[in-house]
């Protein structure tokens, strides 16, 4: 019953923009810290972003300038804001509650040149 579902993914050229979402549901939303993921085929995954419960915020060095995570607690909602997307930005991102260690199947990013 603790979940997060992403949506938003698709299929882009370089320099669009995209916006994610990550709908929670099971658990206290607002007092839990959330971070987006990305892993790309062959790579590791890798942090892109994370927004505490308090709104602080942190980014990859490879997204930042073209990434705004943020967060509606009216909704249980964290959204990933990408402009400006490259081939590189191409993987399957992914939502995590912090606190318990808990992902979404994620979504697809792919982004062509």
């Amino acid at each position: 019953q603790v979940q997060v579902v992403e949506s938003g993914g698709g299929s882009v050229q370089a320099g669009g923009s995209l916006k994610l979402s990550c709908e929670a549901s099971g658990f206290p939303f607002g007092i839990s810290d959330m971070a987006w993921y990305r892993q790309a085929p062959g790579k590791q995954r890798e942090l892109v972003a994370g927004i505490t419960a308090t709104g602080n915020t942190n980014y990859a060095s490879s997204v930042k300038g073209r990434c705004a995570i943020s967060r509606d607690n009216a909704k249980d909602t964290v959204l990933l804001q990408i402009d400006n997307l490259k081939a590189e930005d191409t993987a399957v991102y992914y939502c995590k509650i912090l606190r318990y260690g808990v992902w979404g199947r994620g979504t697809q990013v792919t982004v062509s040149s």
